[in-house]
């Protein structure tokens, strides 16, 4: 696996499994194999090359999957790897219209969000690798979309993260609520001035339409009705996962500001998965039980003030984290 490319969700995808359906069939083989147009070009090449790898049965799958979590054997991780190619193709051409350039470039990253899936996957939980696969695949996709926009991208500022992640729901919220969600209305919802609004939603416009688009010419069927309900968004995902890496990563310095007694109290106590009880604190330090939770009451109130000066949307999305 390329270390370059490893995005930390981790923690929200291996959730996951918690909330999503239960596993159903896979549809026959036949009915899942891409067309591979006449004309040969480099896409058409690889689409009739992910077409050679058989899919693998669900016993098949089981059986591959829970010897890789024992072994690792990359001739394992190749089978399932080969085995899923289609469907990152299929997930790809889902974003064509949200990414108007090469698509092999978009493939190739969602070939990443693949390898990382199958890295992380527990083949206890009782889903499909498919399923489970998708989230790291749209993630990955969408990141490289964010990094690579035309002209300017989508996440460099404060507000366009906000808008980028939120402004679809909060559509959703207000028409729900009985509002029509204009440029406006959503500036003061989020908080943005109106013209921003507007530039986003000219820019994920594509997106949107892809969604609200037929699956074929004349059908009464939509991309968008087949998005599992339970299935958190992929903004979500990505906003979250971006956002605990820089909490780590400002955890860190904020070690450095600590001294012994905050030190243990912090690590071995607030952020313990067992954490010490105050008397425990106390007899390592040799102070009272109420000393303890004095230092660590005036400690949380200097982390509080610490990300919030550091992370400029800590208010926004503390709560994702746990406050």
């Amino acid at each position: 696996m390329d270390n370059q490319h490893d995005m930390d969700l981790s923690d929200y995808t291996e959730e996951l499994p918690e909330v999503l359906e239960p596993e159903v069939e896979e549809p026959p083989e036949e009915e899942t194999a891409l067309p591979v147009p006449s004309d040969v070009d480099p896409l058409q090449r690889y689409i009739r090359e992910a077409n050679r790898y058989s899919l693998l049965t669900p016993q098949e799958e089981k059986e591959i999957t829970t010897a890789f979590r024992e072994t690792e054997d990359p001739d394992l991780a190749y089978k399932l790897i080969t085995s899923n190619l289609r469907l990152v193709i299929k997930i790809a051409l889902e974003f064509q219209k949200y990414w108007m350039k090469n698509l092999l470039d978009l493939i190739q990253e969602g070939n990443i969000g693949l390898m990382q899936a199958i890295k992380k996957f527990d083949p206890y939980r009782g889903i499909k690798l498919s399923y489970y696969a998708s989230f790291w695949i749209k993630a990955y996709m969408l990141k490289f979309i964010m990094d690579n926009w035309k002209l300017v991208k989508i996440g460099t500022t404060q507000s366009q993260r906000k808008l980028f992640y939120n402004l679809r729901r909060e559509k959703e919220k207000l028409r729900a609520q009985g509002f029509e969600p204009g440029p406006k209305l959503l500036s003061d919802v989020l908080h943005v001035r109106e013209e921003e609004v507007v530039e986003m939603e000219q820019r994920l416009g594509g997106w949107e339409l892809s969604l609200d688009a037929p699956l074929k010419e004349g059908s009464e069927e939509y991309h968008k009705n087949f998005l599992p309900a339970t299935e958190p968004q992929v903004e979500e995902i990505l906003a979250q996962a971006e956002l605990k890496q820089l909490f780590r990563k400002k955890l860190q310095e904020f070690h450095q500001e600590l001294n012994d007694k905050e030190l243990d109290i912090l690590d071995l106590r607030l952020l313990a998965e067992k954490p010490l009880t105050l008397q425990e604190i106390g007899a390592r330090h040799g102070i009272s039980r109420e000393r303890v939770r004095q230092i660590e009451d005036r400690l949380i109130k200097k982390l509080r003030h610490y990300l919030k000066s550091e992370i400029p949307d800590w208010d926004e999305y503390r709560l994702t984290l746990g406050d």
